[in-house]
């Protein structure tokens, strides 16, 4: 059996709206936080540098030749004066910044979209457990409910798969939810799905084996994990549905864990 979300009929919801200025082709990304990219204004082409906000690698996406979405930076004075914004896989744009995963969870939260977190009483941003910063501490009446965000731009096979790169950080929060629900917590990862095309999400043990055997670890523990698909359209995001976990796609165990 796998978990199955939560049926409705009054999707998709805007989320956000993320405003961008132009568009652009990717000349190449020197590393993690920078990228070059080539704008045409009206006929005069310029190669500008583009601040990335995320950490992943971005191989199906940030590849020389794509098209990408550009925000202006609010400072003038900054070294690079582009925020990358999305960019396009077939038909789809996809969000890779990650300064906006906060806004989104937090739109999750307020307007209770997970049945099993609707009747929270207090949503407490960025609180230390253990030796993380975990996104949120969930608070109904005396009960607590430790909660991760992640953010996945990879599928493959209409799967969605995170993390894209090695992440000791990814694993060590799954280590800390394992830990709140040792000591009588509720612990809860969200995980925001930028394709459309997925059909259901699983850790990427291509990528990262460890952190797969840890989610799963967490999963059989009681750690509750959320995909919820999202879509970018017309300068908006816009909320889908809640996949399925699909953990056999791991090949670690057989069939899928409730």
């Amino acid at each position: 059996m796998s978990q199955k979300p939560p049926s409705s009929t009054d999707y998709p919801k805007k989320v956000l709206e993320i405003p961008t200025d132009t568009e652009g082709i990717l000349i190449e990304r020197p590393n993690r936080f920078l990228a070059i990219v080539e704008i045409d204004d009206n006929g005069t082409k310029s190669q500008e540098k583009v601040h990335v906000h995320d950490p992943g690698r971005l191989i199906d996406i940030l590849y020389p030749g794509n098209r990408v979405l550009l925000r202006k930076a609010s400072n003038p004075k900054r070294k690079t004066g582009w925020d990358m914004i999305a960019g396009r896989i077939g038909e789809e744009w996809i969000l890779i910044n990650s300064a906006f995963h906060r806004q989104i969870s937090q739109w999750i939260l307020e307007n209770r979209i997970i049945d099993k977190l609707r009747n929270i009483d207090n949503i407490i941003p960025e609180q230390r457990f253990g030796d993380s910063r975990l996104d949120y501490l969930l608070e109904e009446g005396r009960k607590k409910t430790w909660v991760e965000v992640k953010g996945c731009t990879l599928a493959e096979d209409n799967v969605a798969v995170f993390p894209d790169a090695p992440t000791t950080r990814g694993k060590r929060h799954l280590e800390e939810l394992m830990r709140a629900v040792d000591e009588g917590n509720d612990a809860a990862i969200i995980i925001l799905v930028f394709r459309s095309d997925a059909k259901c999400f699983t850790p990427n043990r291509k990528i990262d084996i460890d952190f797969t055997e840890t989610m799963i670890k967490a999963v059989e523990k009681g750690v509750m994990v959320f995909p919820l698909q999202f879509c970018f359209e017309n300068n908006n995001i816009y909320y889908l549905s809640q996949i399925p976990l699909c953990l056999e796609k791991t090949g670690l165990i057989a069939g899928l864990i409730e």
